[in-house]
Protein backbone atom coordinates (compact mmCIF):
# COMPACT_ATOMS: atom_id res chain seq x y z
CA UNK A 1 0.00 0.00 0.00
CA UNK A 2 1.79 3.54 -0.72
CA UNK A 3 -1.17 5.68 0.16
CA UNK A 4 -4.10 6.06 2.42
CA UNK A 5 -6.31 6.64 -0.28
CA UNK A 6 -5.30 4.54 -3.26
CA UNK A 7 -6.55 1.01 -1.88
CA UNK A 8 -9.37 -0.81 -1.65
CA UNK A 9 -10.89 -2.98 1.67
CA UNK A 10 -11.13 -6.42 0.73
CA UNK A 11 -14.72 -7.62 1.42
CA UNK A 12 -13.59 -11.01 3.84
CA UNK A 13 -11.49 -7.95 6.03
CA UNK A 14 -15.27 -6.32 7.00
CA UNK A 15 -16.74 -7.75 10.05
CA UNK A 16 -19.94 -8.57 9.31
CA UNK A 17 -20.78 -9.93 12.86
CA UNK A 18 -19.54 -9.16 16.25
CA UNK A 19 -17.03 -11.43 18.17
CA UNK A 20 -18.78 -13.08 19.79
CA UNK A 21 -20.99 -14.49 17.48
CA UNK A 22 -17.84 -15.43 15.99
CA UNK A 23 -17.09 -18.16 17.89
CA UNK A 24 -15.51 -15.87 20.32
CA UNK A 25 -15.20 -15.41 24.01
CA UNK A 26 -16.76 -12.21 24.35
CA UNK A 27 -16.75 -8.50 23.11
CA UNK A 28 -13.33 -8.11 24.19
CA UNK A 29 -11.85 -10.87 22.33
CA UNK A 30 -10.61 -8.91 19.25
CA UNK A 31 -7.27 -7.72 18.07
CA UNK A 32 -4.70 -4.76 18.89
CA UNK A 33 -2.49 -3.25 16.66
CA UNK A 34 -0.55 -0.56 18.13
CA UNK A 35 1.72 1.89 16.34
CA UNK A 36 3.70 4.01 18.28
CA UNK A 37 6.54 6.75 17.35
CA UNK A 38 9.51 6.41 19.70
CA UNK A 39 11.34 9.40 20.38
CA UNK A 40 14.82 8.79 18.65
CA UNK A 41 13.88 5.37 17.26
CA UNK A 42 11.59 5.47 15.04
CA UNK A 43 8.27 3.98 14.63
CA UNK A 44 7.13 0.51 15.82
CA UNK A 45 4.08 -2.11 15.21
CA UNK A 46 2.95 -4.92 17.30
CA UNK A 47 -0.11 -6.83 17.17
CA UNK A 48 -1.60 -7.83 20.75
CA UNK A 49 -5.10 -8.97 22.41
CA UNK A 50 -7.20 -6.56 23.64
CA UNK A 51 -7.10 -7.71 26.37
CA UNK A 52 -3.44 -6.69 27.21
CA UNK A 53 -4.25 -3.03 26.99
CA UNK A 54 -3.50 -2.55 30.53
CA UNK A 55 0.04 -3.86 30.07
CA UNK A 56 0.30 -1.56 27.58
CA UNK A 57 -0.33 1.69 29.05
CA UNK A 58 1.42 3.61 32.19
CA UNK A 59 0.50 4.39 35.49
CA UNK A 60 -0.67 8.36 35.07
CA UNK A 61 -1.77 7.46 31.37
CA UNK A 62 -5.35 8.98 31.17
CA UNK A 63 -7.93 7.37 28.51
CA UNK A 64 -10.75 9.70 27.58
CA UNK A 65 -14.17 7.57 26.91
CA UNK A 66 -17.28 8.95 25.13
CA UNK A 67 -20.31 8.28 27.49
CA UNK A 68 -23.02 9.05 24.70
CA UNK A 69 -25.51 5.82 24.56
CA UNK A 70 -26.83 4.52 21.17
CA UNK A 71 -30.03 5.04 19.93
CA UNK A 72 -32.22 3.24 18.05
CA UNK A 73 -31.93 5.75 15.51
CA UNK A 74 -33.69 3.50 12.31
CA UNK A 75 -37.11 3.59 10.94
CA UNK A 76 -38.99 2.21 8.18
CA UNK A 77 -41.58 4.19 6.51
CA UNK A 78 -43.57 5.22 3.42
CA UNK A 79 -43.28 8.44 1.25
CA UNK A 80 -46.95 9.35 1.47
CA UNK A 81 -46.28 11.09 -2.49
CA UNK A 82 -45.40 7.78 -3.77
CA UNK A 83 -45.76 5.04 -1.47
CA UNK A 84 -42.18 4.32 -1.93
CA UNK A 85 -41.08 2.41 1.34
CA UNK A 86 -37.92 4.14 2.78
CA UNK A 87 -35.33 4.17 5.98
CA UNK A 88 -34.66 7.03 7.72
CA UNK A 89 -31.75 7.44 10.00
CA UNK A 90 -32.21 9.89 12.64
CA UNK A 91 -29.22 11.55 12.71
CA UNK A 92 -29.41 14.99 15.71
CA UNK A 93 -31.91 16.34 17.64
CA UNK A 94 -31.65 19.81 16.74
CA UNK A 95 -35.27 21.82 18.35
CA UNK A 96 -38.53 20.29 19.82
CA UNK A 97 -39.53 18.70 16.52
CA UNK A 98 -36.88 19.70 14.44
CA UNK A 99 -34.49 16.57 13.54
CA UNK A 100 -31.46 16.40 11.27
CA UNK A 101 -32.19 13.16 9.06
CA UNK A 102 -30.98 11.03 6.38
CA UNK A 103 -33.16 9.12 3.50
CA UNK A 104 -32.15 5.99 2.20
CA UNK A 105 -33.67 2.86 0.13
CA UNK A 106 -33.70 -0.67 1.87
CA UNK A 107 -32.01 -3.04 0.20
CA UNK A 108 -31.91 -6.50 2.25
CA UNK A 109 -28.51 -5.59 3.81
CA UNK A 110 -29.58 -2.53 5.86
CA UNK A 111 -29.98 0.23 3.69
CA UNK A 112 -28.11 2.67 0.63
CA UNK A 113 -27.94 5.84 0.88
CA UNK A 114 -31.17 7.59 -1.63
CA UNK A 115 -31.19 11.21 -2.94
CA UNK A 116 -33.90 13.42 -2.15
CA UNK A 117 -34.66 16.33 -4.95
CA UNK A 118 -34.55 19.88 -3.83
CA UNK A 119 -38.32 21.57 -3.94
CA UNK A 120 -40.41 18.30 -3.13
CA UNK A 121 -42.40 18.47 -0.43
CA UNK A 122 -41.62 14.92 1.24
CA UNK A 123 -43.17 13.61 3.73
CA UNK A 124 -42.89 10.41 5.28
CA UNK A 125 -45.32 8.03 7.12
CA UNK A 126 -43.02 6.25 9.61
CA UNK A 127 -43.72 2.44 11.08
CA UNK A 128 -46.34 3.36 14.17
CA UNK A 129 -48.05 6.34 12.49
CA UNK A 130 -46.13 8.71 12.80
CA UNK A 131 -45.32 12.15 10.54
CA UNK A 132 -41.70 12.96 9.24
CA UNK A 133 -41.98 16.19 6.50
CA UNK A 134 -38.45 16.83 5.06
CA UNK A 135 -37.98 21.03 5.21
CA UNK A 136 -34.92 21.75 3.92
CA UNK A 137 -30.87 20.72 3.09
CA UNK A 138 -29.06 20.67 6.21
CA UNK A 139 -26.08 22.74 3.68
CA UNK A 140 -23.92 21.79 0.70
CA UNK A 141 -21.09 20.04 0.80
CA UNK A 142 -17.92 19.91 -1.53
CA UNK A 143 -18.80 17.15 -4.31
CA UNK A 144 -22.74 17.80 -4.46
CA UNK A 145 -25.71 18.58 -2.23
CA UNK A 146 -25.71 17.56 1.43
CA UNK A 147 -27.38 13.85 1.87
CA UNK A 148 -28.84 15.60 5.31
CA UNK A 149 -32.01 17.47 5.71
CA UNK A 150 -33.75 19.12 8.67
CA UNK A 151 -36.93 17.50 9.12
CA UNK A 152 -40.27 18.01 11.30
CA UNK A 153 -40.84 14.98 13.52
CA UNK A 154 -44.55 14.86 14.51
CA UNK A 155 -44.37 12.58 17.77
CA UNK A 156 -45.16 13.92 21.57
CA UNK A 157 -42.21 11.35 22.61
CA UNK A 158 -39.63 11.13 19.70
CA UNK A 159 -37.08 9.22 22.22
CA UNK A 160 -40.09 6.93 23.18
CA UNK A 161 -41.38 6.42 19.54
CA UNK A 162 -37.50 5.44 18.65
CA UNK A 163 -37.33 3.01 21.18
CA UNK A 164 -40.80 1.44 20.70
CA UNK A 165 -40.07 1.32 16.26
CA UNK A 166 -36.94 1.91 16.06
CA UNK A 167 -33.71 -0.12 15.54
CA UNK A 168 -29.95 0.53 15.72
CA UNK A 169 -28.20 1.76 12.52
CA UNK A 170 -26.31 -0.67 10.02
CA UNK A 171 -24.89 -1.17 6.58
CA UNK A 172 -24.50 -3.36 4.11
CA UNK A 173 -21.46 -5.04 5.48
CA UNK A 174 -22.75 -6.95 8.17
CA UNK A 175 -25.01 -9.37 8.17
CA UNK A 176 -28.46 -8.88 10.21
CA UNK A 177 -29.92 -6.65 12.39
CA UNK A 178 -29.00 -7.00 15.85
CA UNK A 179 -30.61 -6.07 19.43
CA UNK A 180 -29.34 -2.16 20.53
CA UNK A 181 -27.01 -4.34 23.58
CA UNK A 182 -25.00 -4.95 20.73
CA UNK A 183 -24.58 -1.04 20.47
CA UNK A 184 -24.09 -0.17 23.78
CA UNK A 185 -20.87 0.37 25.19
CA UNK A 186 -19.82 -0.20 28.98
CA UNK A 187 -19.42 2.94 29.46
CA UNK A 188 -22.88 4.73 27.54
CA UNK A 189 -25.25 6.42 30.59
CA UNK A 190 -28.86 6.32 30.28
CA UNK A 191 -30.86 8.97 27.88
CA UNK A 192 -31.47 11.21 30.52
CA UNK A 193 -32.54 14.00 28.18
CA UNK A 194 -34.49 14.80 25.02
CA UNK A 195 -32.54 14.36 22.08
CA UNK A 196 -29.81 12.88 24.07
CA UNK A 197 -27.82 9.94 22.51
CA UNK A 198 -26.06 8.81 19.36
CA UNK A 199 -27.21 7.83 15.94
CA UNK A 200 -24.07 5.50 15.62
CA UNK A 201 -22.38 3.94 18.52
CA UNK A 202 -19.44 4.96 19.44
CA UNK A 203 -17.34 2.00 18.72
CA UNK A 204 -13.47 2.28 19.56
CA UNK A 205 -14.82 1.47 23.13
CA UNK A 206 -16.94 -1.58 22.22
CA UNK A 207 -14.65 -4.21 23.56
CA UNK A 208 -14.38 -2.48 26.65
CA UNK A 209 -15.76 -4.67 30.19
CA UNK A 210 -16.09 -3.92 33.34
CA UNK A 211 -13.72 -6.53 33.89
CA UNK A 212 -11.13 -4.74 31.77
CA UNK A 213 -12.11 -1.25 33.11
CA UNK A 214 -11.21 -2.35 36.74
CA UNK A 215 -8.03 -4.09 35.72
CA UNK A 216 -6.96 -0.82 33.97
CA UNK A 217 -7.88 1.54 37.01
CA UNK A 218 -5.53 -1.51 38.88
CA UNK A 219 -3.15 -0.45 36.83
CA UNK A 220 -3.22 3.73 38.08
CA UNK A 221 -4.75 4.29 34.35
CA UNK A 222 -7.37 7.52 35.08
CA UNK A 223 -10.97 7.10 32.48
CA UNK A 224 -12.94 9.88 32.33
CA UNK A 225 -15.62 11.06 30.30
CA UNK A 226 -16.76 12.97 27.65
CA UNK A 227 -19.88 13.58 26.09
CA UNK A 228 -20.22 13.71 22.31
CA UNK A 229 -24.06 12.55 20.22
CA UNK A 230 -22.84 11.31 17.25
CA UNK A 231 -24.79 12.01 13.73
CA UNK A 232 -25.05 9.41 10.90
CA UNK A 233 -21.91 8.17 8.88
CA UNK A 234 -21.40 8.72 5.72
CA UNK A 235 -20.48 5.25 4.26
CA UNK A 236 -20.74 6.60 0.45
CA UNK A 237 -19.05 9.77 0.29
CA UNK A 238 -17.06 10.06 3.21
CA UNK A 239 -17.83 13.89 4.03
CA UNK A 240 -16.29 15.60 7.36
CA UNK A 241 -18.43 14.99 10.10
CA UNK A 242 -21.12 17.80 10.32
CA UNK A 243 -22.04 19.66 13.36
CA UNK A 244 -22.79 17.26 16.91
CA UNK A 245 -23.36 18.17 20.38
CA UNK A 246 -21.06 17.63 23.09
CA UNK A 247 -19.20 17.89 26.76
CA UNK A 248 -16.52 17.77 28.32
CA UNK A 249 -17.32 18.12 32.44
CA UNK A 250 -14.85 19.71 34.78
CA UNK A 251 -13.33 17.14 36.01
CA UNK A 252 -12.21 15.70 32.70
CA UNK A 253 -10.44 18.68 32.12
CA UNK A 254 -8.65 18.59 35.22
CA UNK A 255 -7.43 15.64 34.53
CA UNK A 256 -6.57 15.77 31.51
CA UNK A 257 -4.37 19.41 32.41
CA UNK A 258 -3.02 17.56 35.11
CA UNK A 259 -1.52 14.59 33.42
CA UNK A 260 -0.12 16.62 30.44
CA UNK A 261 2.04 19.12 33.28
CA UNK A 262 2.88 15.42 35.02
CA UNK A 263 4.14 14.33 31.43
CA UNK A 264 1.77 11.48 31.23
CA UNK A 265 -0.25 10.74 28.30
CA UNK A 266 -4.03 11.00 27.06
CA UNK A 267 -4.96 8.88 25.21
CA UNK A 268 -8.86 9.23 23.20
CA UNK A 269 -11.32 6.32 22.77
CA UNK A 270 -12.47 7.21 19.46
CA UNK A 271 -12.32 9.74 17.24
CA UNK A 272 -15.79 11.16 18.92
CA UNK A 273 -13.73 11.50 21.87
CA UNK A 274 -10.96 13.32 20.04
CA UNK A 275 -13.40 15.70 18.28
CA UNK A 276 -14.70 16.62 21.20
CA UNK A 277 -11.59 16.97 23.82
CA UNK A 278 -9.99 19.05 20.74
CA UNK A 279 -13.30 21.23 20.61
CA UNK A 280 -12.59 21.78 24.43
CA UNK A 281 -9.06 23.21 24.24
CA UNK A 282 -7.57 26.52 23.68
CA UNK A 283 -4.49 27.32 21.03
CA UNK A 284 -2.18 26.87 24.33
CA UNK A 285 -3.55 23.57 24.99
CA UNK A 286 -5.47 24.02 28.02
CA UNK A 287 -8.33 21.94 28.14
CA UNK A 288 -11.86 23.98 29.42
CA UNK A 289 -15.05 22.37 30.59
CA UNK A 290 -17.85 23.66 27.62
CA UNK A 291 -20.68 22.52 26.44
CA UNK A 292 -22.34 23.11 22.82
CA UNK A 293 -22.26 22.67 19.28
CA UNK A 294 -18.72 21.72 17.39
CA UNK A 295 -18.31 21.99 13.71
CA UNK A 296 -14.46 21.07 14.28
CA UNK A 297 -12.57 18.80 11.53
CA UNK A 298 -9.49 17.80 13.04
CA UNK A 299 -6.64 18.00 10.14
CA UNK A 300 -3.09 17.48 9.99
CA UNK A 301 -2.46 20.95 9.30
CA UNK A 302 -4.71 21.94 12.11
CA UNK A 303 -3.32 19.18 14.23
CA UNK A 304 -4.12 18.13 18.02
CA UNK A 305 -3.88 20.08 21.01
CA UNK A 306 -4.57 17.82 23.70
CA UNK A 307 -4.38 14.00 22.84
CA UNK A 308 -0.98 12.15 23.30
CA UNK A 309 -2.93 8.62 21.33
CA UNK A 310 -5.56 7.40 19.85
CA UNK A 311 -7.51 3.90 20.29
CA UNK A 312 -9.36 3.43 17.01
CA UNK A 313 -11.18 1.35 14.74
CA UNK A 314 -10.08 0.87 11.07
CA UNK A 315 -11.26 3.20 8.77
CA UNK A 316 -12.22 2.76 5.40
CA UNK A 317 -10.00 4.09 2.39
CA UNK A 318 -10.73 7.63 1.61
CA UNK A 319 -13.00 8.13 4.91
CA UNK A 320 -12.72 11.83 6.69
CA UNK A 321 -11.61 10.52 9.82
CA UNK A 322 -7.93 9.10 8.51
CA UNK A 323 -7.10 12.89 8.20
CA UNK A 324 -7.80 13.08 12.43
CA UNK A 325 -5.83 9.67 12.29
CA UNK A 326 -2.78 11.56 10.77
CA UNK A 327 -2.82 14.95 12.79
CA UNK A 328 -2.20 11.83 15.82
CA UNK A 329 0.24 9.42 13.82
CA UNK A 330 1.65 11.35 11.31
CA UNK A 331 1.46 10.18 7.70
CA UNK A 332 4.62 8.08 7.72
CA UNK A 333 3.34 5.99 11.36
CA UNK A 334 -0.37 5.29 9.78
CA UNK A 335 0.47 4.59 6.21
CA UNK A 336 2.60 1.66 7.52
CA UNK A 337 0.40 0.85 10.58
CA UNK A 338 -2.38 0.26 7.75
CA UNK A 339 -0.20 -1.51 5.36
CA UNK A 340 0.80 -3.69 8.36
CA UNK A 341 -3.63 -4.32 9.52
CA UNK A 342 -4.08 -5.28 5.56
CA UNK A 343 -0.90 -7.87 5.79
CA UNK A 344 -1.98 -9.45 9.17
CA UNK A 345 -5.85 -9.81 7.94
CA UNK A 346 -7.45 -7.34 11.08
CA UNK A 347 -10.87 -6.56 10.53
CA UNK A 348 -12.56 -3.52 10.00
CA UNK A 349 -15.45 -1.39 11.17
CA UNK A 350 -17.58 -1.17 14.47
CA UNK A 351 -17.19 -5.13 15.21
CA UNK A 352 -13.86 -5.14 14.13
CA UNK A 353 -10.46 -5.31 15.37
CA UNK A 354 -8.94 -1.75 17.04
CA UNK A 355 -5.63 0.23 16.23
CA UNK A 356 -3.85 2.10 19.15
CA UNK A 357 -1.80 4.57 17.85
CA UNK A 358 0.82 6.71 20.38
CA UNK A 359 2.47 9.34 18.89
Amino acid sequence: MDGLGDWELPAELEAAAPPEERGRDGRGDVRLLVAEERAGAGPLITHHAFGELPGLLRPGDVLVVNNSATLPAALDGRVAETGEPVVVHFSTRRAESEWVVELRSPDGHGSTRQRVHDGTLVTVRLTGGARLTLLSRVGDRAGGSSRLWRACFAAADPLAYLARYGRPIRYGYTSADRPLSAYQTVFAEPVASAGAGSAEMPSAARPFTAELVTRLVSRGVLVVPITLHTGVASVESHEPPYAEWFEVPEVTARVVNAARGAGSRVIAVGTTAVRALESATDPEGVVRARSGWTELVITPERGVRAVDGLLTGFHEPRASHLMMLEAVAGRPLLDRSYAEALRERYLWHEFGDLHLILA
